[in-house]
């Protein structure tokens, strides 16, 4: 290679979104973020939305700073977002409406519903995927059922990372990775399950064609290069779940890991081949989601940091400015192991006061209730890392696999005590890095595209080449596993 490869990720997560410029010079990747912006939901009249156009001149911003720097060069460019969300569009093209953002009470009470039509089981055994009410599915049905007429004018579906795509280049397509996430796709065939889409009288052609992670969907369009003062770049569809990207990025040399991709959500997983849909993954609510090379990352969902971050959201009101490495200064300081929490309990799912929620749990499962914010924040931090060593037990029995390590991925990781508390109560060995997962699985799969690596394995070498890596290893091992035995009694 005679200079190094130039490309651009946009990145976008539940609360701010980022472009990166990532340079590869044929053996290392260097990352440079060059644009960060907020991602606020929107509250009208009752109901949370995305701003999609915001964010979208977000992207403009993005490229014009490539224009107006020693940037102008890139050769590619990518997007990933979180997944299960959607835009509606009119036979013209035209956004009808903005999106539901995922937290919103449009599915409140509609899974009961569809399972009248499609029991949970046959609903698993199509889709392999999680149940959680803000899922594609639900969100659609909702809509349906409601009458609400954007859903009623609505020629194409698009996830949210299409979206921008198709703005960019007017190209519709749906990537395979994020139409994972929406229980309407066949986990075997990997493609929309026309099963589910009758039975539900969805219409079939809203849904587009289905593309893999790593393919050229085209060309900035004229209006875009134009406005934004860079070529015609081409555009690449990414694993466009922000996650599927984390995945890629683990530097993992050996198949025998687990990963938790630790932010907002923590997603904690392993790779297989085929989807695994039994009994048991039934039972425990595993996920079979897409991945790139032709992976399954089977997985579980679990409340992450979301809850760190609306308590201090919480605090903020209350006049309690603190920052993340002051909580968890505050939390170290903390007694151990006097209360925990089942982070994934329903009523931890709204916006509000979290610290509040917290508190009551505790009261009524009889235990200790945190009498400060230090004894808050290290009952979330506990309850976390016991929840993934539950979650990591699991996978063992369900995949039939040792998992003597696990990788975190993800700005979480940033939270070194969240990191030493996975290793202490999963009694593994923890690989935490890079921070920026994302971007850089995003980078390295359009490397991919463009001919500049061959596959999963040399984008893992990669990573592994570039980014520091630390290590944590087990610690207070009898604590812990006396911790854990009271974690699973309260959480029952």
């Amino acid at each position: 290679m005679k200079k190094p490869l130039k490309m651009l990720a946009y990145d976008f997560g539940a609360s701010s979104g980022r472009a990166v410029v990532g340079s590869f010079d044929g053996k290392t990747l260097s990352t440079e973020e060059i644009h960060r912006f907020s991602n606020d939901p929107v509250n009208v009249r009752g109901h949370l939305h995305w701003d999609v156009l915001r964010l979208f001149y977000e992207i403009k911003q993005g490229l014009l700073k490539c224009a107006n720097s020693n940037n102008k060069d890139i050769c590619s460019m990518a997007i990933d977002t979180w997944g299960v969300d959607f835009s509606l569009l009119d036979e013209n093209g035209a956004l009808l409406s903005n999106p539901f953002h995922y937290r919103d009470i449009l599915t409140d009470n509609i899974m009961q519903e569809v399972f009248r039509i499609l029991p949970e089981n046959e609903l698993y055994r199509l889709t392999g995927q999680q149940f959680m009410k803000f899922n594609t599915i639900f969100q659609l049905y909702a809509m349906k059922c409601q009458n609400i007429s954007a859903f009623k004018q609505t020629k194409t579906l698009l996830m949210i990372s299409d979206t921008f795509n198709y703005f960019l280049t007017g190209v519709m397509a749906t990537e395979y990775s994020i139409a994972s996430t929406t229980q309407l796709l066949d986990s075997v065939k990997k493609e929309w399950s026309e099963e589910i889409i009758s039975k539900l009288e969805l219409p079939r052609y809203i849904f587009p064609r289905i593309v893999r992670p790593g393919t050229i969907l085209g060309s900035l369009s004229s209006e875009i290069s134009d406005e934004c003062c860079i070529g015609k770049i081409p555009v690449i569809s990414t694993a466009s779940h922000d996650t599927a990207s984390a995945v890629a990025s683990v530097p993992a040399m050996s198949e025998q890991f687990a990963y938790i991709s630790c932010g907002t959500w923590s997603l904690m997983g392993i790779e297989v081949d085929h989807p695994i849909i039994n009994e048991e993954s039934f039972a425990l609510s595993y996920a079979n989601e897409g991945g790139v090379g032709n992976k399954i990352r089977l997985l579980k969902m679990i409340m992450g940091l979301w809850l760190v971050q609306e308590c201090k959201r919480q605090w903020d009101r209350e006049g309690k400015h603190f920052n993340f490495s002051e909580l968890e200064a505050m939390a170290l300081a903390s007694a151990p192991y006097k209360s925990f929490i089942n982070p994934d309990d329903v009523q931890f799912m709204p916006t509000g006061d979290m610290p509040r929620r917290i508190a009551s749990y505790c009261n009524d499962s009889g235990q200790s209730v945190p009498g400060n914010i230090g004894e808050t924040v290290r009952c979330i931090a506990q309850s976390l890392a016991l929840k993934y060593r539950l979650t990591v037990e699991n996978l063992e029995e369900i995949s039939d696999k040792k998992l003597p390590v696990i990788h975190m991925v993800g700005g979480g990781i940033k939270d070194r005590m969240l990191c030493q508390f996975t290793a202490n109560a999963t009694g593994r060995v923890v690989f935490a890095g890079p921070v920026e997962a994302t971007s850089v699985g995003n980078l390295m799969i359009q490397a991919m595209a463009l001919g500049e690596v061959k596959n999963l394995h040399e984008i893992r070498q990669v990573v592994k080449e570039s980014f520091p890596i630390e290590t944590y290893m087990p610690q207070d091992a009898e604590q812990w596993n006396e911790a854990y035995i009271r974690f699973k009694n309260i959480i029952k």
